[in-house]
């Protein structure tokens, strides 16, 4: 690591600018937050590009000499949680039912390949950190008790409410998500606009849903959460803020208001990643159970997933299509299997650890693209090119061995910083076989002893100009689901 200061430069949410992001709070370290999951039901493709979008940030940074310290919370006390668990059938515990939708999303990131955060802290762990915020925002004069036990923060109290958003206090009707609203958290606002720090307990509600205060028993309200868990565990005062666009207001704007009445700095810069799409609409859960990632990954590789959410514009909304995937899985194609015959061609000299890797130096046109606010269009070129080069290398009659391991090793470079490099993990076994990863089951040596078999045979055909029972030997493989591709060391397969 290094004292250096980060090239690179983001858009700033609040400042409507791309602007540089030194100096850092700590030099040499990026402090990070990420809003994560509020684990209440089953994690969809939506949900990840956030998670995709700031791994993408993260790996820039370190291959920058940055230490990076990323925090990601859960959010696994709500109103939701507590109503879907209750209205299920039959009805379930609502922290047993957090937790199984938390290893969801656990297992939703590690499949994309989404690098664990620094800290994954929990809100119902950091409850008196809560109850310390909202004694010190009280103090402050900046929130009040009402008479059935809620807290609510003072918007008018705070002048530079509305700053995040550029949006005047009165222009808003509300300060509180839709979701988070309720009769009772509504009866004794001072002002309909005030947003809730802490919920009084319900007698409708599991009594272990509630925690004891100096103002009554009850539970925090969903920005308290966020605000205390970035002060616990990045401290008063750092250096970017990330999540989905749609917690720009209220979410975002509310745990400024409440962290900026405690006093602390908070965060020096906001970045928001766009939605994705289908067919025009924000991706959600309504669109269906086929969205849902477990479902997609019985259908594509996690690769693929990753391309398709992970080469976009982290300010671009992504369409997620059929069309889309098609696209994205040729390329994958083309990619890993470029890689795989620079190995075939040149062995272990392109086969380098990642820590080997991170030691090479990127293409200009790469770093420069990925410093202007990790411009992912300009920094693809620069991979669809150095592809082509490798290709061309492979093909010529007698491939310079140099060559074709300097360029592939540029390729994987460039990859890694995307999270995307087909020889490393979590891709690697998938790519070049269950061996990869040291032993193949039963089944699969079965398979490789009945594929090579074949292979054997249509290559015999080949050599013997049966072109007609060369084509007919791999039409029956391509019907079992195995791709075959001839390099200039003989022919390889994989499973499609």
């Amino acid at each position: 690591m290094t004292d250096t200061a980060p090239t690179l430069r983001l858009y700033d949410s609040a400042a409507r600018a791309v602007v540089p992001l030194a100096p850092t709070v700590t030099p040499g370290q990026v402090a990070i937050y990420l809003c994560g999951a509020t684990v209440q039901g089953s994690p969809h493709i939506g949900h990840m590009r956030s998670g995709i979008a700031f791994d993408v940030m993260r790996r820039w940074l370190e291959r920058q000499g940055q230490r990076v310290l990323m925090v990601r919370n859960v959010t696994d006390i709500d109103d939701k949680i507590l109503a879907k668990s209750a209205a299920a059938d039959p009805p379930v515990e609502w922290w047993a039912w957090a937790q199984r939708f938390e290893r969801e999303f656990d297992a939703a990131y590690r499949a994309l390949g989404v690098s664990a955060p620094t800290y994954e802290p929990r809100a119902t762990g950091t409850i008196p950190e809560q109850v310390e915020l909202v004694q010190r925002l009280l103090d402050a004069g900046h929130a009040y008790v009402g008479e059935a036990g809620n807290v609510y923060f003072d918007v008018r109290s705070l002048p530079g409410y509305g700053a995040l958003t550029n949006q005047r206090l009165e222009d808003l009707a509300t300060t509180e998500d839709e979701s988070q609203i309720d009769a009772q958290v509504e009866a004794d606002k001072r002002d309909p606009r005030d947003f809730a720090l802490w919920k009084s307990a319900k007698p409708s509600e599991p009594a272990d849903a509630a925690w004891d205060a100096p103002w009554g028993r009850g539970r925090p309200g969903w920005h308290l959460e966020c605000s205390a868990m970035s002060r616990r565990f990045l401290g008063e005062e750092f250096d970017v803020h990330g999540g989905g666009i749609d917690l720009r207001f209220p979410h975002h704007e509310n745990e400024q208001a409440q962290s900026h009445g405690a006093g602390w700095g908070f965060a020096r810069h906001w970045v928001h990643n766009a939605w994705v799409t289908v067919k025009g609409e924000k991706m959600s859960k309504s669109l269906g159970n086929s969205l849902v990632v477990a479902e997609l990954l019985k259908r594509y590789d996690p690769a693929v997933l990753r391309l398709a959410l992970g080469t976009v514009h982290h300010r671009s909304t992504v369409e997620f299509s059929e069309e889309g995937l098609a696209e994205a899985a040729a390329l994958w194609e083309r990619l890993s299997g470029a890689l795989v015959r620079a190995m075939e061609v040149v062995g272990t000299d392109v086969d380098l650890p990642s820590e080997q890797l991170r030691a090479r130096p990127l293409p200009e046109d790469f770093s420069a693209a990925m410093d202007e606010d990790l411009n992912l269009a300009g920094a693809m070129a620069v991979v669809h090119a150095t592809l082509k080069a490798l290709n061309t290398a492979l093909s010529a009659p007698r491939p310079d061995a140099a060559a074709v391991a300097g360029t592939a090793l540029d390729l994987r470079s460039q990859l890694d910083v995307l999270g995307l490099d087909p020889l490393a993990a979590p891709w690697r076994e998938r790519v070049l076989g269950a061996g990869a990863s040291g032993g193949q089951d039963a089944a699969m040596q079965a398979l490789d002893h009945l594929v090579t078999a074949l292979v054997q045979e249509r290559t015999e055909a080949r050599a013997a100009k049966d072109w007609a029972r060369a084509d007919a030997l791999r039409d029956r493989l391509a019907q079992a689901g195995v791709v075959v591709e001839d390099s200039p060391s003989g022919a390889r397969w994989h499973l499609a």
